[in-house]
């Protein structure tokens, strides 16, 4: 059962749900708790299923439904899983008006995938953000941590590469 610490919605007996719910013990519990344990629990699972969810809603007593509107609401959380590598494009203003439109049609054509979806062989995910405050560079993308500067559709292959 939820909220035991060792085995998730489902009776299984990961022990990701048990290191989940001893960080959870050593928080308060409630929403004020919720983006920190969602955060921890992303990192341990990787994406946050609903049965991830709703581990959390009974191990902080707040309604599982609280849980899903706030991981739906933030761009960061994910309810799918994630490629190794995240390629993360820069929308902004800037970003656009140099090209970005193009960059992201060069990577959904070269990874076969759509923004917010991952590669078969799970080796990448794509997704996009409004700005990094990188304008200087623009365009630019994020893969991981890594920033990449004035990417054009050409440099895409190469830069993929670097990726194994």
């Amino acid at each position: 059962m939820c909220g035991d610490n060792e085995k998730c919605c489902c009776g299984c007996e990961n022990p990701l749900y048990k290191e989940l719910g001893e960080f959870i013990a050593k928080q308060k519990k409630g929403r004020d708790s919720l983006i920190p344990v969602l955060h921890k629990a992303q990192e341990f699972f990787g994406f946050l299923p609903v049965e991830v969810q709703e581990f959390v809603a009974k191990a902080l007593d707040i309604p599982s439904s609280e849980v899903m509107g706030v991981v739906t609401f933030y761009h960061y959380f994910t309810m799918q899983p994630r490629g190794r590598h995240t390629i993360n494009v820069c929308l902004g203003t800037a970003c656009y008006v140099r090209g970005a439109k193009k960059v992201m049609e060069a990577l959904t054509k070269e990874l076969g995938i759509k923004i917010g979806e991952t590669t078969g062989d799970k080796r990448f995910s794509l997704t996009t953000q409004r700005c990094f405050g990188a304008c200087g560079l623009a365009p630019v993308i994020m893969i991981n941590e890594d920033v990449h500067g004035r990417v054009t559709p050409k440099k895409i292959q190469g830069i993929l590469a670097q990726y194994k």
